[in-house]
């Protein structure tokens, strides 16, 4: 089964698809060993959870998964088309299933499912994503309209490119409207100082996460940026991947 994807930019998906049983396994292993966060959602949109992949077997051919708490989510995410996003060292990777079920893992809950027969490799430069940081994250302040209440609203990036920004809305403040336009939004970069631009809401994501909490995040795309403001977001980026390779290598 192949994955479906969300955003509307990806129609060229197939020229990334990945064939090769070996390199699928070896990207799924890499991405469990590095705990990368996983979204899954169920093709009906009834089930959208964050997870982790807990095992890759490659001569049983399958997969374990974490287990969401929620009863209702594991209903919906057993009963049929099951999508799964993810990103390794900023490429996007999305793969799907039509057939997981219930199994242990270390005698814990979990998911099953066999080793996808392909996955989709976006790593396009417009894809490439980073995250920004957890602790003392970067925030963005957006103009709030008055039917939304007015005054200011201040949000958490969760990852910025050179094309826009993901951001944390987990009092649901901005509501669900896709395409909406957000004017004179200032996002504050550390040390480089702040940068004005416009925004336009894309995609939205409520993630289940595995305590039941619910985030909201909401993709955004840069509008009417200044060639000054998107310098300084490159430099950011910039910056954020030479600290990260630093941690890497064991010098950071």
């Amino acid at each position: 089964m192949q994955p479906f994807i969300a955003d509307t930019d990806t129609e060229n998906w197939h020229d990334f698809e990945v064939g090769s049983r070996r390199e699928i396994i070896a990207l799924l292993r890499a991405i469990s060993d590095k705990k990368q966060e996983v979204r899954v959602a169920a093709r009906d949109g009834g089930a959208v959870y964050t997870t982790s992949i807990l095992d890759v077997d490659g001569d049983t051919g399958t997969v374990l998964v974490d287990r969401p708490l929620d009863p209702d989510y594991e209903r919906a995410l057993l009963s049929g088309d099951v999508s799964f996003e993810t990103s390794l060292d900023k490429i996007r990777i999305f793969f799907g299933t039509d057939h997981l079920q219930a199994s242990l893992h270390d005698g814990k809950p979990a998911l099953k499912m066999g080793v996808p027969a392909s996955l989709i490799r976006l790593q396009r430069r417009e894809y490439y994503r980073m995250a920004t940081p957890l602790t003392n994250p970067v925030r963005v302040s957006i103009p709030l309209p008055p039917e939304l209440g007015g005054g200011v609203g201040v949000f958490p990036l969760a990852d910025i490119s050179v094309g826009g920004i993901a951001i944390l809305d987990n009092q649901f403040v901005l509501g669900d409207t896709i395409g909406r336009d957000y004017a004179e939004c200032r996002i504050e970069l550390p040390d480089l100082g702040n940068v004005t631009t416009g925004l336009q809401i894309r995609n939205m994501l409520d993630m289940t996460l595995l305590n039941n909490n619910t985030n909201r995040r909401l993709g955004c795309q840069f509008t009417d940026m200044g060639r000054g403001a998107a310098a300084a977001v490159q430099r950011y980026i910039t910056k954020l991947e030479r600290e990260r390779n630093a941690r890497i290598a064991g010098l950071g």
